[in-house]
């Protein structure tokens, strides 16, 4: 498959349409596919006949599971990291485009939505989530960080669930995503055609019509304690207070943060911690500079390799414990 077919844009009345077309890939995407999406944004932010620009992904399993993290693996490996930085600069480039684009543009979300997916729907005005949508950064379990601007945008999040989704990884699903701040409405995948057709015809205001109630947030009686644990100033002073908690959903989030890098932890906590002070271009500007860093740690290589290549979900982080990780080695990351 070209990389023209793996991103299909094509004028649809008012609405200029862009479809992510790499379904055995959960539409993941790569650096060809980040141009085309930059080229085709580019050409109809001028072009008086695009009214709207609606993204969606091909398939009912993903609107897009993120980029291709193993590709940046072996470049970081082989010793190319150009191949890495363009990917990482031009990705964020794009996230910065379409925070700032002068057009309503919409991203139907229907099906898996994680990292890259995230960068190319969340910073849009308009995001509607299906009951089958799902959000995740689960950047930590391959020894990262949430990044395409998620250091901006996580911590301005209700309370703390940014930081409780950031450290662990934990999956917002359907309704969720809109109390939690992902998505902007919910809608029905049986609504969505019709969702998508009315856009043709009216542009953004027919997403209102579309929009339906929502049920109660499903993690309501967790927010205190949410609040509660992710404000501690550290990683291990956030496990001691999910430990002191008792309850059943705190010992689910120690247990998914017992599960990932100790280090990404650290630094993901400080990364987001800055970003709570930083526009979303300094935050983009922030962590393009982490990825140098971060990708040097052997946890990143350990954590792609256990999680995406070899698969078998047992890796050997350095150090093991959250309370191995030493402060001045994450400090030094940030100097």
């Amino acid at each position: 498959m070209s990389t023209e077919d793996s991103i299909i844009a094509r004028r649809d009345g008012r609405t200029g349409r862009i479809l992510l077309n790499r379904p055995q890939a959960l539409n993941a995407l790569d650096l060809d596919m980040i141009r085309v999406l930059t080229r085709v944004l580019m050409e109809w932010r001028d072009n008086a006949h695009v009214h709207v620009v609606v993204i969606e992904g091909a398939g009912n399993r993903a609107f897009c599971a993120g980029g291709d993290i193993r590709a940046l693996r072996d470049a970081v490996l082989g010793g190319n990291r150009a191949a890495a930085d363009a990917f990482f600069s031009e990705e964020y480039a794009l996230n910065r485009l379409i925070a700032g684009y002068p057009k309503p543009y919409v991203a139907l979300i229907d099906g898996i939505c994680m990292g890259g997916g995230i960068g190319v729907s969340v910073h849009a005005p308009y995001r509607v989530a299906t009951e089958h949508a799902m959000f995740a950064m689960p950047e930590t379990a391959i020894g990262f960080f949430p990044d395409i601007g998620a250091t901006f945008f996580l911590p301005r999040l209700p309370g703390r669930i940014g930081t409780w989704l950031g450290l662990t990884g934990a999956r917002v699903q359907g309704a969720d995503a809109v109390h939690a701040g992902f998505a902007t409405q919910f809608t029905p995948r049986t609504e969505i055609a019709g969702l998508s057709a009315a856009l043709a015809r009216e542009g953004a205001a027919a997403l209102a019509q579309f929009a339906a109630p929502l049920p109660a947030f499903s993690v309501a009686a967790q927010r205190v304690a949410i609040d509660h644990c992710f404000a501690a100033e550290t990683v291990p002073e956030i496990a001691q207070r999910l430990a002191a908690d008792g309850g059943e959903w705190a010992h689910q989030a120690l247990e998914m943060m017992r599960g990932v890098s100790p280090s990404a932890l650290c630094w993901t906590l400080t990364a987001l911690q800055r970003g709570a002070d930083l526009t979303l271009p300094q935050a983009l500007d922030a962590e393009f500079a982490l990825t140098h860093t971060t990708m040097r740690h052997p946890d990143f290589a350990e954590g792609v390799r256990a999680m995406v290549v070899d698969k078998d979900r047992k890796p050997r982080w350095q150090p093991a414990r959250i309370e191995d990780v030493d402060p001045a080695t994450i400090a030094a990351m940030f100097a």
